[in-house]
């Protein structure tokens, strides 16, 4: 283990930058949210949770997949370039870095999602242990532990220093190119770090969310739960927004676009909402007619679905983005307590 004055943090993200792209949590606006730092940026890494979690640098929220030229009567077809060079994303948390397993599930299985898989290949992840978890957090319920996030390098920040744990071979790499502005820790900092783990967990323990329990929500449920009556109720404050996807660190619905450049077109994907109502249209129309489906779409997949094709892994971190930022205050934690209040009725 390494340690560093978190004085000297502007130095490391330097050092960094020097070789390779470097995102992390930037301030613009009063709001903090992963974008690539460059000198004289606000990095800051003391906000507990960004706006958006940093699935951006892996799966971005729009990109060009290619270009169509035309020349005369001629047209080309210009693949846009998989991602080459090296990144590094500084400071996800654990709920965001359980959320990057989620999207592996889907966009690393046949067919693989070239995009995907190149960033990848060429990002590592630098994450950063909770300090101080919120009231709105319940990670744990869903496995994950705020204290010692699993990644390429891990990173506690105690009493101003941070301290570096190097755990994959990425890691390992990008400890020896800055190597030169960690310190070797020792047997006292181990102690600071196992006492700074141990707070974590406690504060964790006293969350409200914490012992949220998933009982009768896997993959053998769609049945009871889908025609549940609970839904028609739940559902009806819910006003479309999308919010609540964009906002999620595992939500992975896009949608493919053209866009006429004037001399030909750009066909590219950004994310999509399963709460709209245009989502997977097609020529006869949408399938889920109601904002009731769409609503009950989105939490079935997350506690039902999903964990039904991947055994039994959620497709939720419980990383609370939800619950802050839904202006009708619908979250998966809403969704779940209703079911346990109405015993899961049929």
């Amino acid at each position: 283990m390494y340690k560093i004055e978190k004085e000297n943090l502007e130095a490391l993200f330097r050092k960094i930058a020097e070789s390779q792209d470097l995102i992390l949590p930037i301030k613009k606006a009063g709001q903090t949210n992963f974008g690539l730092w460059n000198e004289g940026e606000e990095a800051d890494l003391d906000t507990l949770k960004t706006v958006k979690s940093g699935k951006d640098a892996f799966f971005p929220q729009s990109e060009t997949l290619y270009t169509c030229v035309r020349d005369g009567k001629k047209l080309t077809v210009e693949p846009e370039e998989l991602r080459s060079s090296p990144f590094v994303v500084f400071g996800m948390k654990a709920c965001d870095v359980k959320g990057m397993e989620v999207l592996d599930k889907v966009f690393l299985a046949d067919p693989i999602d070239t995009f995907y898989a190149a960033r990848r290949d060429h990002g590592t992840i630098v994450a950063m242990a909770c300090h101080e978890p919120e009231e709105s957090c319940f990670c744990k319920v869903f496995g994950t532990d705020a204290a010692d996030p699993a990644a390429d390098v891990a990173v506690w920040m105690v009493e101003g220093t941070l301290y570096w744990k190097a755990i994959s071979e990425k890691g390992q790499a990008l400890t020896e190119a800055v190597k030169d502005l960690l310190t070797d820790a020792d047997a006292s900092d181990e102690a600071k770090v196992s006492a700074e783990k141990e707070a974590i967990h406690n504060i964790v323990e006293q969350l409200p969310y914490t012992h949220l329990s998933l009982e009768g929500w896997d993959g053998n449920a769609t049945d009871e739960k889908f025609n549940s009556p609970v839904w028609e109720t739940l559902y009806k404050p819910c006003l479309a927004c999308g919010t609540c996807t964009f906002v999620c660190p595992t939500c992975q619905c896009y949608d493919i676009k053209d866009y006429d450049t004037g001399h030909g077109v750009k066909r590219y994907r950004c994310w999509d909402s399963c709460m709209y109502s245009d989502f997977t249209m097609m020529a006869h129309g949408n399938n889920r007619t109601s904002q009731m489906q769409r609503f009950r779409q989105r939490f079935m997949h997350k506690l039902v679905y999903f964990p039904a094709n991947n055994n039994g892994m959620y497709s939720c971190v419980g990383c609370g983005r939800c619950v802050e930022k839904c202006p009708s205050s619908l979250n998966i934690v809403k969704v779940i307590k209703a079911f346990e209040k109405h015993g899961g009725e049929k």
